[in-house]
């Protein structure tokens, strides 16, 4: 099974909030938009993933925001929201709020609503978030998303736009079923063979649940993998990109060979 290859490929790329002063996170985005890149993303962590574990990062949502006010075409979001550190509600509209920042020029925002359940312990233990089990956190996904888009119908004033909800994850019992209900974007580390399985089994799920699981866009992280890696996953369905940026020393320049596949996939 693939999906639609109709829609456009977009390459994204994911500044991490760690081991760099925040000058230096302002100044690559605003590189990456004037390179033309699609979208900046972050992670919604509190402490570094890799490298020292205790150096240098900052907070996401805020992030998120000053970023929406700096950028005037790139969306922006978090790659992904954590769940589990804040109340459904208050997720909706903080998204809503970011999505009207970034509104400015157009009247459209930009933002986009990255989320999953949640992983990493020991920012649940610092910071005084039950950590539970990956079920429970995987079911507290389900339960908050719609309340999250029901609080969107109720907010004042409303989002601009349909705020695009993204989930990361692969976990094919429960995982792929909340982004067949709910994602218009779904993100995992899939390689080919991987990816051609899963999304078998989210079409599945799209049929449980009364959904067409074409209707959403396929997104991969291509890290460490080459444009021809990334030929054979646009051939099952892919079509958003994501490059990872960490580190003192932002090196982006790999950026504009993607921007050049980019573009002529959609010439």
């Amino acid at each position: 099974m693939t999906t639609s290859t109709s829609r456009p490929v977009r390459i994204a790329v994911q500044i991490a909030p760690q081991h760099a002063p925040y000058e230096k996170i302002r100044d690559t985005a605003a590189q990456l938009e004037e390179l033309g890149v699609d979208i900046l993303f972050n992670w919604d962590h509190f402490y570094p993933l890799s490298g020292d574990p205790d150096g240098l990062h900052f907070e996401s949502w805020t992030m998120l925001a000053a970023l929406a006010e700096q950028t005037r075409r790139v969306e922006i979001g978090a790659l992904v929201n954590c769940n589990s550190y804040r109340n459904a509600n208050l997720q909706a509209d903080m998204a809503r709020t970011i999505d009207h920042i970034s509104a400015h020029g157009t009247g459209t925002g930009r933002f986009i609503f990255g989320t999953g359940s949640g992983w990493f312990e020991r920012d649940y233990d610092e910071y005084g978030y039950e950590f539970g089990t990956a079920g429970q956190r995987l079911d507290a996904l389900a339960e908050a998303l719609p309340v999250i888009e029901e609080r969107w119908a109720q907010l004042n004033p409303a989002p601009t736009r349909d705020i695009p909800v993204l989930i990361g994850g692969g976990g094919e019992k429960k995982t792929l079923r909340i982004v067949a209900r709910h994602a218009d974007i779904w993100h995992s580390f899939s390689d080919a063979a991987t990816l051609e399985r899963k999304l078998g089994i989210l079409a599945e799920h799209g049929e449980a649940v009364g959904r067409d699981v074409s209707q959403i866009e396929v997104s991969v992280e291509v890290g460490r993998r080459s444009v021809a890696d990334a030929a054979e996953l646009h051939a099952l369905g892919a079509t958003l990109f994501t490059l990872g940026i960490t580190g003192l020393d932002h090196d982006i320049s790999r950026v504009p060979e993607w921007l050049a596949w980019r573009d002529a996939q959609n010439a």
